[in-house]
Parts: C-alpha cells; structure tokens; sequence
C-alpha cells in the first residue's frame, strides 16, 4: 500500500514537471505540451488503477490553484477553457493505457507503446475534440481539424513511452507495476 501511494504521487510530479516544458501555444488556446507523455507513462507503468489515481492526484493539485499545467496554468478556470476535454481525457487515457498493457501479453515495451497510442492518442483526442467542440463552440469536424495539430507530436510521445517502459523493465521489472 505504502509503496503504491509512492508511486502515484511521484508520478503525478511527473505530470507536472513535464508542465515546465515550455508549451507552444495555438491560436484556439490549447497548447502543445510534454504532460500528455505523463499521462501515457502513468498508464504503461503504473496500470489502470494506480495510473488513474496518480491523474486525478495531478488534476485534484490543478483544481486546488497549483499552477501545474504547462505555462503555469491552474486552478478552476482551466476546467472552464478549451483544454477542458484534455482535461477529463487525461483520467481516461491513463486508465485505457494501463489497461491495455495489464490485459495484453505482447512484449512489455510493444504493449506500452500499443497502449499509448490507444489510450494517450485516441482517447486522450476523442475526448479533447470533444470538449473543444463544446468549448469553442465548433462542430466535431471543426475540432478535430484543429486537434489534427497535436497527432505528430502524440504519436512521437507514445512511441518514447513505449521504449522508456520497455527501458523501465529491462532494469528494474519489479518498476512497472502494470505487469507485476
């Protein structure tokens, strides 16, 4: 339990300190950022569950005023923003990604990078079009041409969890708790 707990707070740091990456801002007010390869390494190493806590960790330290997001952002203002369905897509990544490697039996570093295109690529964009489309008032073809931006760069972070988890468990295999 202990050593559970460990995790998810140093993993919701992680998130967080992949926010002093500087970000590069788009002109519809959501950024490209580094945290979102937080969220995809909470899932590939952490599983499901202790994954999705460290998340909600993470969003529970943004609600409370902390300017953890990348650019310093933070407090209740950003659950009203265009980020809003990224946001909510962070906790359903997380959970899709170490699922995902908890369920399959491909080797660790494949299921990994599997699961963060799975759960850090196609969730986290399902849900961030979405709220971008509410948000900013668009239709869903609108939003998803607009978050066409971040597929690259998504594709890039899952491909790095992918090797970093399958890095993680060839050193310390006891590490990646999504396949203890």
């Amino acid at each position: 339990m202990e050593r559970s707990l460990t995790h998810i707070a140093l993993f919701a740091a992680l998130i967080a300190i992949l926010g002093l990456v500087p970000p590069i801002q788009l002109s519809f007010g959501v950024p490209i950022t580094a945290q979102s390869m937080g969220i995809m390494l909470c899932g590939t190493v952490l599983g499901a569950k202790r994954g999705t806590l460290a998340v909600l960790l993470f969003l529970a330290l943004v609600a409370a005023g902390l300017p953890l997001l990348a650019g310093g952002r933070g407090g209740l203002g950003v659950f009203a923003s265009p980020t809003v369905g990224y946001l909510i897509g962070f906790v359903l990544a997380a959970f899709v990604t170490g699922l995902a490697v908890e369920k399959t039996t491909l080797p660790v570093g494949v299921a990994a990078g599997a699961g963060a295109l799975i759960g850090g690529v196609g969730v986290l964009s399902v849900s961030g079009i979405l709220g971008m489309a509410v948000m900013l008032d668009k239709t869903v073809g609108e939003a998803a041409y607009l978050a066409a931006a971040f597929l690259p760069g998504d594709i890039l972070k899952a491909v790095l969890a992918g090797f970093i988890t399958n890095a993680l468990a060839r050193m310390r295999p006891a590490s990646v708790l999504s396949r203890a």
